[in-house]
């Protein structure tokens, strides 16, 4: 088995972590201080590719594997983990557009995404529908003559609501349950959506995340996602691709945290030498580096199980999240701890890190629910031996 990143990969890498530390990194520490939602950076990424690194080709997107897109997203947010963590949302939304809109509303609005022109927002939660998604109640009621929808709901922690452009939307249009639930493409801005204030929030600060309230919003009926019913399903396979994205953000970010902590101890001198000549510091860094190596890995394998179709890629693509973000937040906590009092001031960005991380464990279902996905599937003997 070959761990090493081809040419390709090397050269995404090298790309991504360019535009980091150019466009990114500098204005990370401002982003987060003034809530300021870097659409001109989007636009700029979008030149790159990076707003359709997974949407397909035939639309005007990459169409790149999960596997290429995480190793980009991970040098992104080396450079700022709350706008590299947006695009992995925006990059979603494009990719299910693209894959599952009808041909004249992909068209519509994938070229304008891949430039960052349009940005885009998911929403699937609701204020009693967080880790139950499939009890959702916003309903989706087709008119009589088949040419509309009306849309009429709520949802809840929206991702660059209020400041994006469209919106891809879960609605019940059947029966109670997973099967009731549709998906549809939404303009942001149609009469009947209103928005709700900008959380504050303990990280994430520079895009903004807020309710959006639908009141019999008309959406064309060629707006649908495939057929009615296939909402939770397209739902499902959106989290699975975004697991590993937040997964390789929180990476991302650890690693940034850690080099941080490296160059800091090497600088820092208590006792009449530098911190890294103690053993219990050199003994903590290793670790850190020990677990984010395993962060790593641990996401790159859910994104092979992506690419290659396998039965169990939503168990892998769960154990990967929780693994990666549970380790990454550990990391950057370690990193701050390592700098002592200067760790927790805004001067450095170690607390930026560890505000931002901490939601990681939280969004695209909580790590007890990727625990709950993977002790269910591990029930089954067969795929607990499959998975060896």
């Amino acid at each position: 088995m070959n761990f090493s990143l081809n040419e390709d990969q090397q050269a995404f890498a090298e790309l991504a972590s360019n535009f980091a530390s150019k466009s990114m990194a500098p204005f990370a520490d401002e982003w987060d201080k003034t809530a300021h939602f870097p659409v001109e950076m989007f636009k700029e990424a979008g030149e790159l590719g990076f707003l359709g690194l997974y949407t397909n080709e035939e639309v005007g997107g990459m169409g790149l594997s999960r596997l290429d897109s995480s190793i980009i997203f991970e040098k992104l947010a080396y450079g700022d983990t709350s706008a590299a963590a947006f695009m992995t949302i925006h990059n979603m939304v494009a990719w299910m557009i693209g894959e599952f809109a009808k041909p004249e509303v992909a068209e519509a609005w994938i070229p304008d995404m891949m430039t960052g022109d349009k940005l885009g927002s998911y929403c699937l939660t609701e204020p009693n529908a967080g880790s139950d998604a499939g009890s959702l109640t916003t309903k989706a009621v087709k008119s009589d003559d088949g040419k509309h929808y009306l849309l009429t709901g709520q949802k809840m922690f929206i991702s660059g609501a209020g400041a994006t452009d469209v919106l891809v939307v879960m609605a019940r249009t059947g029966e109670d349950g997973a099967k009731g639930i549709s998906a549809f493409v939404v303009d942001a801005k149609a009469e009947g959506i209103t928005y709700g204030k900008n959380e504050h929030k303990m990280g994430w600060k520079n895009q903004p995340t807020a309710a959006v309230h639908f009141k019999d919003v008309k959406v064309p009926a060629k707006n649908l996602l495939g057929e009615e019913g296939q909402g939770f399903t397209f739902a499902m396979k959106g989290l699975d691709g975004g697991r590993i994205n937040i997964a390789t953000c929180a990476v991302g970010t650890a690693q940034a945290a850690l080099e941080r902590a490296v160059q800091y101890v090497q600088e820092r001198s208590q006792f009449g030498r530098t911190l890294d000549k103690f053993q219990n510091v050199q003994f903590k860094l290793a670790d850190m580096l020990t677990e984010l190596t395993a962060a790593r890995q641990m996401v790159r394998l859910a994104a092979y199980h992506l690419d290659t179709g396998s039965p169990d890629a939503s168990s892998y693509c769960a154990m990967a999240k929780r693994l990666a973000t549970d380790l990454s937040f550990k990391v950057a906590n370690e990193a701050l701890q390592l700098h002592g009092g200067y760790g927790y001031l805004q001067e450095y960005p170690l607390e930026r890190h560890v505000r931002d991380l901490r939601v990681h464990q939280i969004l695209e279902g909580t790590n007890e629910v990727m625990r709950l996905i993977v002790s269910r599937k591990m029930m089954d003997m067969d795929t607990l031996k499959r998975m060896q």
